[in-house]
Formats: structure tokens, sequence, C-alpha cells
């Protein structure tokens, strides 16, 4: 006699998933958080330096932004006192900017 065919539950959206969990549901809000900061410094970010950055993590300690290689996380490292008095004026709280290299980040399009 034949098995009866597996019935596979449908799949969720990871969005709808991790709106479900709470550590993840804050998870998700500390990343959208991360991305909506850098967001808010790209009229003050020279339009080929912001290319080659990422919003990095948004932790208790302040928040990351990946740089491409060492030559963009240079610049940015001399623009930080621009960057955190500009997140400021923008009504973000106050918080040390750390600058890292990730040099797997691909050029964003």
């Amino acid at each position: 006699m034949p098995k009866p065919p597996t019935v596979v539950p449908l799949a969720r959206p990871l969005g709808e998933s991790l709106a479900r969990d709470d550590s993840l549901s804050n998870l998700l809000a500390r990343v959208r958080a991360s991305q909506a900061r850098l967001d808010a410094l790209a009229d003050v970010l020279p339009g080929l330096l912001r290319q080659h950055l990422r919003a990095g993590p948004l932790d208790d300690d302040g928040w990351t932004i990946l740089a491409a290689n060492s030559a963009v996380a240079s610049k940015l490292r001399h623009l930080l006192p621009t960057l955190a008095e500009t997140l400021v004026a923008k009504g973000w709280q106050a918080t040390s900017i750390r600058v890292k290299v990730q040099s797997t980040l691909a050029p964003s399009r």
C-alpha cells in the first residue's frame, strides 16, 4: 500500500516570522533602525562613499557602519563628528558610532 503524500506546511514570509517572535521582532526593529540611521546620513555622505557602506549592528553600546575597505573606513572616520551631529539634529539619540571594515561588501546598485 502506497504511503499518503506528506503535507508540507505553507511557508511564511520571513518578515511575518520575525514579527511573531519577541526576540526576533526586537532584532528586526534594530536592523530597521540601523538602516534608517544610515539613510538619514545620505545628504552628508559623498555619493561615491555611500555606495561602499552598509548599516551594521545597533546595540546598547552604539552603532556600527560597515565599510567595504580600509580606505573607505578611513575617510568615514574623518566624517564621524559630522555624522554624529547630523544624527542628533535629525532626532536620533546620541550614541557612539563605530566603523568596521567588512571586505565582502559589494557596492550597492
